[in-house]
């Protein structure tokens, strides 16, 4: 297991957005432009309202929240009431990353980005994989 530097400081707020932007600008072409009009929101948990909606006792159980419309429910007629944002909670990712050990948290960061945006887009677990080599 990897352990932490001393003196080290755990990433802020800024510095997971930071990553999370170099993540969307990793991503394939195609989906590149469509992920930064996605809006991002970095926190440190999530609000209350959102645990109780999805019914999460524990906040460092969720690491990150696609939260609109994907685009394969999409009508043309539909428009937006909202924004699509994509949250990422810092302190569960930080607290996944020091239990895992063995990736960055720039690779945690991205997979969790990933997988919040292959809610928005729809992609397969395959689209996935082939985007984000978490598993390999």
């Amino acid at each position: 297991m990897t352990q932490t530097p001393p003196g080290a400081i755990a990433p802020d707020l800024a510095l997971i957005e930071q990553l999370a932007h170099g993540a969307i600008a990793g991503l394939p072409g195609p989906y590149r432009a469509a992920a930064t009009a996605i809006r991002l929101r970095i926190e440190d948990f999530p609000p209350p309202d959102i645990l109780e909606a999805m019914d999460i006792h524990d906040p460092f159980e969720l690491t990150g929240l696609y939260e609109g419309t994907p685009l394969t429910e999409r009508s043309v007629s539909d428009p937006p009431h909202h924004p699509d944002v994509i949250w990422l909670f810092r302190r569960a990712i930080l607290d996944e990353w020091a239990e895992r050990g063995d990736v960055s948290v720039q690779e945690l960061v991205t997979h969790v980005l990933v997988h919040e945006l292959a809610h928005h887009f729809g992609w397969s677990d395959e689209d996935i994989a082939a985007i984000d080599p978490w598993w390999e």
